[in-house]
């Protein structure tokens, strides 16, 4: 994992956040479903390599970023691991999740982080709505599925990045209609290419408020994609 870190740039102590990381994630994953990844190398590359590819794109500097759905915590907390100024908030409907997270930022000494159990359709009508310069999410749902949850949350002049397999252009293209009624316009897609797989980063640029009618409830949301 060390020499995998080495080669991203990361310094020492950075390294080391990230192999304590590691460790939790392998000792907790005995006792719950965190990961199907548990060799270090791929945790390294396909978990904290994979989670650090926005901040090639972007300014992230002392920015606020809420990652929905973050499960075991990617990409948030490589993002914050390795640029320590970003507030981070990390959202999960599983509150085993939260407590792993929870673990995860106190062993790590983490600040401006919060960890907040509950649904983000839900979330997205309460204060944390429109307060994020970004929101970020790796969930498998589908793009118009997705931009329901996560645009609520950014501020106008803001974006929300979904990170994508391969080759999202007809997913992308199934969810501008979706993106538009959010307040979001679809605004690059940048490939992420590794030794061995290739995944996308696509930027949606929150130009005006979300409606006040949106997030759905979630039965709606998947069931009629706007």
């Amino acid at each position: 994992m060390t020499d995998i870190l080495k080669e991203y740039g990361l310094d020492e102590n950075k390294i080391k956040a990230f192999a304590a990381y590691g460790d939790l994630l392998v000792r907790w994953n005995e006792k719950m479903n965190l990961t199907s990844i548990t060799e270090e190398k791929e945790i390294a590359r396909r978990h904290f390599i994979d989670s650090l590819s926005p901040l090639s794109y972007g300014d992230f500097k002392g920015k606020s970023v809420i990652d929905v759905g973050t499960g075991a915590g990617f990409p948030g907390i490589p993002m914050k691991i390795a640029e320590n100024t970003i507030r981070l908030t990390l959202v999960d409907s599983l509150n085993k999740r939260i407590s792993f997270l929870q673990a995860v930022v106190a062993a790590l000494g983490l600040k401006d982080v919060s960890c907040i159990h509950g649904r983000a359709e839900e979330l997205g009508r309460t204060d944390l709505r429109e307060s994020f310069d970004f929101a970020l999410s790796r969930a498998v749902a589908a793009l118009p599925v997705l931009a329901e949850l996560c645009l609520p949350f950014v501020k106008v002049g803001g974006y929300f990045i979904a990170m994508k397999g391969p080759d999202p252009k007809e997913e992308t293209a199934l969810a501008e209609s979706a993106i538009s009624k959010l307040g979001g316009k679809t605004e690059d897609i940048k490939t992420i290419v590794t030794a061995d797989y290739t995944h996308t980063l696509i930027f949606i640029y929150k130009k005006s408020p979300t409606p006040s009618n949106l997030p759905r409830p979630f039965a709606k949301i998947k069931k009629n994609p706007l």
